[in-house]
């Protein structure tokens, strides 16, 4: 069956991509490349990076049409083609992505689907999109620009602010805020209650969660990821977050600004997390504790009480600095051997005639 394409095919220029990302560039300028890709099975219109240098002899061989790569590679991506010569080539690709979706995007058309339920009370910005079977309820406020995909669901009371992108399936709860240029993935729920219930004679009572959800701007929420609305004041994100696939934040969690959290990772209600901290996937944070600024949880990490200082944390019996962390650990793999040796030790002193 013939599929029409939902995005056209961007096309690009080397120098008008050398002049929007800020390198330079090694080459014809009118050379034009039509999509990005790997080193190992790139063609003559593909642009591909380098930034680890155990990729350098593939480099040699590739037959991308560009590279991007930093000036310690200069040499060898000269004797090949085509280079944009840039301080990170990481940093660089990354960028790249954004004009190339961008372009094969386009801008979205202002348009709400006539399936959609837009409460005659919600407040629609300018150049707004709308999806099929979205729901919109009394007070809402859209900003301009903001897409609101299909079968999304924003609750009375809350916001979307400008350029936001709420993919298919979003939850955003009644009295929840989400800043501008923001992308919350599918199935992602925010401001659903958090978990608090208090023991009645062998029962649960349920603690209604009074207070919201408060999230800045520039902001990724990630597919099937949760944020829970506060008990009575406000969970907060704060600006530049991003949050993986499958996150879990609590009820009255404070994260800071253009911190970062991997697949898995839960972080326990009342608990405040520094800025530029990052969680591993499947790393945990116990609750009504502090993280300071620039603390790192490895892979499956729990944080089991306030760390203040920065630096990198391993483990979980108990979480400690990383150096730290790793000395134990040789020390640990080493226990059943210590073990034997004191048991025979003991057992040769209880035979030695007094």
């Amino acid at each position: 069956m013939h599929r029409v394409a939902s995005e056209s095919v961007p096309r690009f220029a080397l120098g008008e991509l050398a002049a929007q990302l800020g390198a330079e560039l090694i080459g014809d300028p009118m050379q034009v490349v039509t999509r990005i890709g790997p080193l190992d099975n790139a063609m003559p219109d593909t642009i591909c990076f380098v930034s680890n240098a155990r990729y350098l002899p593939q480099l040699s061989e590739s037959k991308a049409g560009c590279v991007i790569v930093s000036a310690a590679h200069r040499e060898i991506a000269e004797q090949r083609g085509a280079a944009l010569i840039a301080a990170d080539p990481y940093l660089c690709f990354a960028k790249l992505t954004q004009l190339w979706v961008a372009r094969a995007r386009g801008v979205p058309n202002a348009f709400v689907h006539p399936s959609a339920v837009v409460h005659a009370e919600a407040e629609i910005g300018r150049d707004v999109s709308i999806g099929p079977l979205a729901v919109i309820e009394q007070a809402a406020v859209i900003g301009d620009g903001a897409v609101i995909g299909a079968q999304c669901f924003v609750g009375a009371g809350a916001s979307v602010g400008a350029k936001t992108r709420l993919s298919p399936q979003v939850v955003l709860g009644a009295r929840c805020h989400i800043g501008a240029r923001g992308l919350i993935h599918s199935g992602a729920v925010i401001g659903a209650d958090g978990f608090g219930f208090a023991p009645n004679e062998g029962r649960w009572e349920k603690i209604e969660q009074l207070g919201g959800v408060r999230i800045g701007d520039d902001v990724e929420i990630g597919a099937n990821t949760c944020i829970d609305r506060g008990a009575l004041g406000d969970t907060v994100i704060e600006d530049g977050v991003k949050l993986d696939n499958l996150v879990q934040i609590a009820h009255n969690v404070h994260i800071g600004a253009h911190t970062a959290m991997a697949g898995t990772a839960a972080v326990s209600g009342s608990t405040h997390i520094g800025a530029h901290c990052t969680l591993a996937g499947g790393a945990g944070v116990v609750g009504h504790v502090t993280l300071a600024d620039h603390v790192h949880l490895g892979a499956r990490s729990v944080a089991t009480h306030s760390i203040s200082k920065p630096g990198l944390y391993t483990g979980l019996f108990p979480i400690d600095d990383n150096a730290s962390w790793e000395k134990n650990a040789a020390t640990l793999r080493q226990l059943h051997r210590l073990r034997d040796r004191i048991r025979a030790l003991e057992k040769n002193k209880e035979t030695k005639p007094s």
